[in-house]
Order: structure tokens, then C-alpha cells, then sequence
């Protein structure tokens, strides 16, 4: 597992012209969003902040288009579906569940999936066809303590999304009065052959609209 991670990683950066995108979300709506989704949902329903985001980067890339990409040698491919892969930790490496049709399914049935998925992935029993197809990666480091990241992005997707912790920080609020704020790092590793920076702006400019308007995931 090492080495094939090893030799695309590699791969991916000797080959893919990367560039980033970082902005800061104020992550109080989705955060509050949330708490009251589980305080309806009960302990076996519980929906984390990871499967918020996971939909609402499905979303932003409905809204999107042209950042749902592959860059395929002598033309650009625009994804018709929208497929999140999701980056899981496991104990000698790194693997990237794929939740498909993403843009299409309700938060809780992306919480169930996700739990799913990475628990038959720390038990090496996902299938093949359960790892491959995706469209978009999530790669979320906030549960570890991370503020900010970039993600090496996963041939032949064009874009990879990386989520940092929520933190409190000192916030400049309404009458420019100081108060408390909660602030999320996202960073988007962009391939430049098949996004460019206008399209990653306003694909993660989208994304933040929604996070700071979560009744938009109910959509």
C-alpha cells in the first residue's frame, strides 16, 4: 500500500501543475447547523461536520460546473455526476471512499454512508468499485488539531478540498465591535490544466456561501 501510494503521490506532483486557494468560512452557522440536526437525530444518526462539508462541496460543484473537472491530455471532461471521494485514515495508509451522487442525497443518508464506508475501510473490506469514480476529494485534518493543509490532488480529479479546524479567533463584528468568532482554514489544490484560478475562487467562494447558510444542505 505504501509504495502505490508512494508512486502516485509522486506521480501527482511531477505531473499535475498545482496550484492553491485559501479562505476562511465562518464556520458558527454550519456549527450550530449541525448540533441542532443531532439534537433531532439521536446518538445513532449523528452527523459530523466532515458529511456537511462533503455535501456542500457536492452542491458548490452543481452550482459549479466547470470545477467538477478532469483533465484527460487533449481535452477537459465536465463530470455529469457529481462523486466525493473521502480520504480515510487507516493504519498504514490512506485510502479515498467514494460517495456517489453526492449532490443528490440528503445529509443524514451521507452520514450513514460515510460511517459506513470508512469503518469497512479500516476493516479492508471495501470493494474495488467502492474506491474508484470519483470526481472530488475531501481531505479533513481538523479532527487532529490541523488549522491549515494542502492536499495533493488525486489523478484525474481536478480539484481537492482541505478542511481544517474549526477555531475560535478574534472577530471584527457588526459597528466594527471585536467579540468571538469561529473560523474554518478550507485550502483548494487546483489542477491548473483543467481549472483556473477564477473558476477555484468562485467554486470555493460557492462553497462558503452555503456552509455560512447551511438551510442550503437541505436542498
Amino acid at each position: 500500500m505504501r509504495k502505490t501510494i508512494a508512486r502516485r503521490l509522486v506521480e501527482a506532483k511531477q505531473t499535475i501543475p498545482h496550484f492553491y486557494l485559501t479562505a476562511d468560512c465562518d464556520a458558527a452557522p454550519v456549527v450550530a447547523f449541525r448540533a441542532a440536526l443531532n439534537e433531532i437525530a439521536g446518538d445513532e444518526a449523528k452527523v459530523s461536520l466532515n458529511d456537511l462539508v462533503i455535501k456542500a462541496s457536492a452542491l458548490a460543484l452543481r452550482r459549479v460546473p466547470a470545477a467538477n473537472a478532469s483533465f484527460l491530455g487533449d481535452r477537459i471532461r465536465e463530470h455529469g455526476a457529481v462523486h466525493i471521494g473521502v480520504a480515510v485514515a487507516i493504519d498504514d495508509g490512506l485510502v479515498t471512499p467514494v460517495v456517489r451522487d453526492a449532490d443528490h442525497k440528503g445529509v443524514a443518508a451521507i452520514a450513514r454512508e460515510t460511517r459506513d464506508l470508512a469503518a469497512r475501510a479500516r476493516a479492508r473490506k471495501l470493494r474495488p468499485e467502492e474506491m474508484t469514480g470519483s470526481t472530488f476529494t475531501v481531505s479533513n485534518l481538523g479532527m487532529y488539531g490541523i488549522d491549515h493543509f494542502q492536499a495533493i490532488i488525486n489523478p484525474p480529479e481536478a480539484l481537492i478540498l482541505a478542511v481544517g479546524a474549526v477555531r475560535k479567533q478574534p472577530v471584527v463584528l457588526a459597528g466594527d465591535a471585536l467579540g468571538v468568532g469561529q473560523r474554518m482554514a478550507l485550502t483548494l489544490s487546483c489542477d491548473h490544466r483543467a481549472v483556473d484560478g477564477a473558476t477555484g475562487a468562485r467554486w470555493l467562494a460557492e462553497l462558503i456561501r452555503i456552509l455560512e447558510r447551511p438551510a442550503a444542505l437541505a436542498l
